[in-house]
């Protein structure tokens, strides 16, 4: 596995490697997890004899909040090894002044799917997405890109920056990588009190019941409105959102037999933790 930390070493370690066969690259922001070996893992199968593409890279330009981008769990030694391990071939870490240039006035911005839920509570936040991914676009030039389906939103902003905008790259959506207690796995989950760890498993609980619901007829307004009446039954525990929409608008289901996505967001402490299931009357 060749290690770029410049885009003049990220270009020099592709170059041998181009037309012969896929280039699927997997956007990280580091801390990696059994959920991103799984991506990893994902990439190596779908790249078969061509190259994988892995990045760790911190996006400053996505926080909003100056407190949580200084408590992201920070672990390169260890997203070295399991880069290694999982089969990429070239892992680029770039520093933010590799990245980005200091006097930069070029923003990329989506308009209506990031308008809501967590675009709705982080502004500017998917306008930092698209940019870092676009860039990534650029210098590896992909055929293809793996993204994981916790960021739902964040998936279906990036498809429709890649329709709009022409980039030739095809996106593929990863299930959900859970614990054996049901609870998604996060970068984030490592900040959870022992009290709060316990409790987090709850919201995949409460989407699955909500499934259930859903399936059986149960109003779509009803179904988020339980959810979020279980979640702010738990202490210490805040809702930013718990919404049922349309799962390619993020907009109102206007349409029952579309499919539907259940989508939360809550503050178990000082940890916002996301998650998310699709939903069908099938």
């Amino acid at each position: 596995m060749q290690i770029a930390r410049s885009k003049d070493e990220l270009r020099a370690a592709l170059a041998p490697l181009r037309g012969a066969g896929k280039v699927v690259l997997v956007p990280t922001m580091g801390a990696l997890h059994e959920g991103h070996a799984t991506l990893l893992r994902q990439a190596r199968q779908l790249a078969g004899d061509g190259t994988v593409v892995a990045s760790v890279f911190l996006n400053p330009v996505q926080f909003n909040d100056a407190h949580d981008l200084a408590a992201y769990p920070r672990t390169p030694e260890d997203d070295v090894e399991t880069c290694r391990r999982n089969g990429v071939d070239v892992l680029f870490m770039p520093t933010p002044d590799e990245m980005y240039c200091a006097d930069r006035t070029i923003t990329l911005e989506e308009t209506h799917l990031s308008t809501v839920l967590c675009g709705a509570s982080r502004p500017g936040h998917f306008a930092g997405v698209c940019l870092v991914v676009d860039k990534l676009f650029n210098l590896v030039q992909p055929t293809d890109a793996i993204f994981g389906k916790k960021d739902y939103q964040q998936l279906a902003i990036l498809r429709r920056m890649v329709r709009d905008l022409d980039i030739p790259v095809t996106l593929h959506g990863a299930e959900i990588v859970r614990g054996e207690d049901g609870l998604a796995l996060s970068s984030r989950n490592a900040r959870l009190t022992p009290e709060f760890r316990a409790a987090a498993p709850s919201i995949h609980r409460f989407l699955t019941e909500a499934r259930a619901d859903y399936a059986q007829g149960a109003p779509a307004a009803e179904v988020a409105a339980a959810v979020r009446r279980k979640l702010e039954a738990i202490p210490g525990v805040r809702v930013d959102y718990a919404e049922l929409v349309d799962a390619e608008t993020l907009h109102e289901l206007a349409d029952e037999k579309r499919l539907a996505l259940l989508a939360v967001a809550a503050w178990f402490g000082d940890v916002r933790l996301i998650d998310n299931i699709e939903l069908s009357r099938a």
